[in-house]
């Protein structure tokens, strides 16, 4: 079978070099490098008369094209050599676009009069080293996509416009002793320097990259607290800087056994499966594996699965950590971006913490790599490259010869067959750090029983209880907006998308209807457009709607939401974590958000208001899904010193799975 690119179905194969077979199963370095079709993107150049052989460059350009093209150098005799992993810019078709090299060959088969020349070489020495290059060609290959999209579209978007790999300049802050006693006295009247004060005196200093997530307006704040003294400013990490202000705590026997373990086996690939319940401490288990990563003059990746838990973990890691910490994700800007892979390329960022795209980074050093909720969902690309980012850190940590820990509460079935056939080992944590004690768990039978908005009457008691006792709550439902769907009682009609099969969502904050699955958004209607009934009405629950019934139901309750629409801005979720942390919330409602890695002391109730929604799902790991998801919210509540309690709603209180877990 040949993978024929549509642009080109009318032509013969042999022009652009579809590898046939088994050899687009293997698509490798060695492959590239191996004579082979090459299509060149047009035939101009034609009539060139070559007095010697030249090398033949093998560009991946970003077209949905599964192989390189062949080029020429700019010209006869070019020094220094082109080598792999260099930008080049080359005319393609009518226009020009910068390709990456991937290969170099003696010579091509296509006709060498054919071949048209590169018309600017962007950079001096590689951009990629060998082995980024040889994974992004593996991953080509194993996912089945465009080498070029692989190759090009995982670089930041300043490189793929041929922005020079610069780093930014790095500041570091620190708050001096006039600004210790002012926060101590209390800040009135600007809660952004507050926050960026406490930052700092929490983590002792810090670089510009740790207090971007405090707010997305935070440089006026920072400037307005030089001015008055209370923070200072150098161009280098000042001594002692990442010093903890606090001793790390005592680990218990289970995390120091997996510290052992892990620290063992530095200079091999060693797959380890960190199986810790939620609040077992996995997270000091990374920072001290890592810390002796770092002594040892090495790098470690840390890959999480949502952007959320990045304001949390950088703040204690620099708190902890000597070494510059470099974050990468989508919600940093281009410069910023491009300023941590830089850094992570050069070796001057020992620890990159970041989301699934964090994985195709260049290390100039790799010693370790880590993949916290290694079971969940985000980890999978979706849509465009399709790839998993906990099986690419796996192949890294292969290639490299480092160990690479897959840390969940929850481990997915792939990690538990691995460990039962003998590839991965599994570390234990199986109780809570610091005294802590599993929460209790109620399944709330809603059969027969009134429930108003998502609210039955125990967990309307539960919740009062809670705030009279100055604890707080979460309150997890897994679907954002007011309603899923708008309905006509009388004809049936739903408002769907008009540009693909999802429902509209009602949005009751701007009435609005939005498509969750392709961001296409409408007014609200207040008649049916099919049969002119007023008589249109609001199914459903979500976020927005439980929210507004916990303010009505609870006289003086203080609410707040989790959810991509209310963290949307740039500072939302660190400004509402600060709020939660500071006890001036009651009770969370929110998304999937809350069930990753949060750490709140004063949870102390949990409840999951639709148990229901995940087990009858069509796909064939729903359940699987649904376990985790369970258990990674219940795992919320009792934290701190003091018990925690889960209640689960559900109309099926005798499903198997309920009763397994």
């Amino acid at each position: 079978m040949r993978h024929v690119g549509l642009r080109f179905a009318n032509r013969p194969a042999n022009h652009y070099g579809a590898p046939a077979g088994a050899e687009a199963a293997t698509f490798t370095n060695a492959h590239l490098l191996r004579p082979f079709p090459h299509r060149s993107p047009d035939a101009a150049g034609a009539g060139r008369s070559m007095t010697a052989p030249e090398p033949v460059l093998r560009v991946a350009v970003s077209v949905p094209v599964r192989h390189p093209f062949d080029y020429l150098p700019p010209r006869p005799g070019w020094s220094p050599p082109v080598r792999p992993g260099m930008r080049v810019r080359v005319p393609f078709g009518r226009t020009f676009a910068i390709g990456v090299v991937v290969g170099v060959a003696p010579a091509s088969t296509v006709d060498a009069r054919r071949l048209k020349r590169v018309r600017e070489v962007i950079d001096a020495e590689p951009l990629l080293d060998p082995a980024t290059l040889k994974l992004l060609l593996w991953a080509g290959g194993y996912f089945q996509h465009p080498i070029g999209e692989v190759v090009v579209g995982t670089l930041p978007k300043l490189l793929r416009l041929g922005r020079a790999p610069r780093a930014e300049r790095n500041v570091w802050y620190r708050a001096s002793a006039a600004g210790e006693r002012a926060f101590a006295d209390g800040i009135a009247g600007a809660p952004v320097q507050a926050r960026l004060l406490g930052r700092l005196l929490d983590a002792g200093s810090a670089p510009e990259a740790a207090l971007a997530d405090v707010h997305r307006d935070w440089r006026r704040p920072l400037r307005a607290l030089i001015a008055k003294g209370w923070v200072e400013s150098t161009a280098e990490p000042p001594s002692g800087s990442g010093a903890s202000r606090t001793a790390p705590p005592v680990l218990n026997a289970e995390q120091q056994h997996a510290v052992d373990a892990i620290a063992g086996r530095l200079d091999e690939f060693s797959p380890f499966v960190l199986d810790g319940v939620t609040g077992s401490g996995k997270t000091e288990v990374y920072l001290r594996v890592i810390e002796g990563v770092v002594a040892r003059g090495r790098q470690a990746l840390v890959l999480i699965p949502e952007i959320g838990l990045t304001p949390q973990l950088l703040a204690r890691f620099h708190a902890r950590l000597s070494g510059r910490v470099a974050a990468l994700h989508s919600g940093l800007s281009d410069g910023e971006r491009l300023s941590s892979w830089t850094h992570a390329r050069d070796g001057t960022a020992d620890v990159v913490v970041g989301t699934r795209s964090a994985v195709f980074v260049p290390l100039a050093r790799p010693g370790l790599f880590i993949v916290d909720e290694e079971h969940d969902l985000s980890f999978k690309q979706q849509d465009g490259f399709r790839y998993s980012a906990r099986d690419l850190a796996v192949v890294r940590a292969r290639d490299a010869g480092t160990p690479v820990v897959l840390g969940s509460a929850t481990p997915s079935l792939e990690a538990i067959d691995n460990v039962r056939r003998g590839r991965y080992r599994r570390l234990d944590l199986p109780h809570r750090a610091g005294g802590a004690t599993p929460p209790r768990i109620d399944v709330v039978d809603l059969r027969q029983r009134p429930f108003d908005n998502g609210l039955c009457d125990v967990l309307v008691e539960a919740l009062e209880e809670t705030k009279a006792r100055s604890e707080q709550a979460l309150l997890f439902i897994n679907r954002r907006g007011y309603a899923p769907r708008l309905m006509c009682f009388a004809c049936g009609w739903i408002a769907d998308c008009d540009r693909c099969d999802a429902h509209l969502v009602f949005h009751r904050e701007d009435d609005r209807l939005r498509c969750h699955h392709c961001a296409a958004e409408r007014a609200l209607v207040d008649e049916c457009p099919g049969c002119g009934s007023k008589n249109v009405r609001r199914l459903g629950l979500g976020t927005e709607r439980v929210a507004r019934a916990l303010e009505r139901r609870i006289e003086g309750l203080r609410v707040a939401r989790m959810d991509r629409d209310a963290t949307r801005r740039r500072g939302a979720l660190e400004a509402l974590l600060d709020r939660v942390h500071a006890g001036e919330v009651d009770a969370v409602v929110g998304t999937q958000m809350l069930a990753k890695g949060h750490h709140f002391p004063n949870v102390t109730l949990v409840a999951i208001l639709d148990a229901d929604s995940g087990l009858f799902g069509v796909d064939f790991r729903a359940p699987e899904r649904m376990a985790q998801l369970l258990l990674q919210v219940a795992g919320r509540a009792g934290r701190g010193d003091r018990a925690g309690r889960v209640v689960l709603q559900t109309h099926h209180p005798d499903h198997p799975l309920l009763r397994v877990l």
